[in-house]
């Protein structure tokens, strides 16, 4: 077994082919987590990287702006809709025979498609790194300090280009 994503598209806003984006966010994960073994972190091990290539999971939820607004309200403190919020669940890998849920990621479509026509690029482009940054940040990246922000938008610039992935 591979990495695995899976997408779950609740809202009824927008049109969105689920298994087209289930491949899309695969193709990101796996250029992910390629990348990470290629200049690993201090924050995450070899090991731990090998396994959850092997048999770790993560989760995309496609959600509408009031429900995202209410997550990050709930979860955040902020009410108010934004693009994408990420809940990591698990960096250790639990006992070989148990599944192995990473994280999750949740990203409101109608953000998506506003930022989208906003900068002026692809739907595709805009939930690519959308996604791609919200599985950072399950994978343990921030963007609080100024340093942080450097390295994850570096590894952003990287996976999006090594996916195939452009402007």
């Amino acid at each position: 077994m591979v990495f695995q994503v899976t997408v779950s598209n609740r809202q009824r806003g927008s049109t969105l082919d689920s298994a087209w984006f289930r491949q899309l966010a695969q193709r990101l994960a796996l250029a992910t987590l390629d990348s990470l073994a290629a200049r690993r972190p201090d924050h995450l091990r070899a090991r731990q990287l090998t396994q959850m290539r092997e048999r770790g999971s993560v989760s995309v939820i496609v959600v509408s702006n009031r429900r995202i607004r209410q997550l990050n309200a709930r979860w955040r403190g902020k009410d108010a809709a934004t693009d994408v919020i990420s809940f990591p669940l698990e960096l250790e890998a639990p006992q070989a025979e148990l599944p192995w849920e990473v994280g999750e990621v949740v990203i409101s479509l109608e953000k998506a498609c506003e930022q989208a026509r906003a900068l002026g690029h692809s739907l595709e482009r805009e939930l690519s790194f959308l996604f791609l940054h919200g599985l950072l940040h399950i994978l343990g990246f921030d963007h609080e300090q100024p340093d942080e922000e450097a390295e994850m938008l570096s590894r952003q610039r990287e996976i999006l280009t090594a996916a195939g992935i452009s402007r």
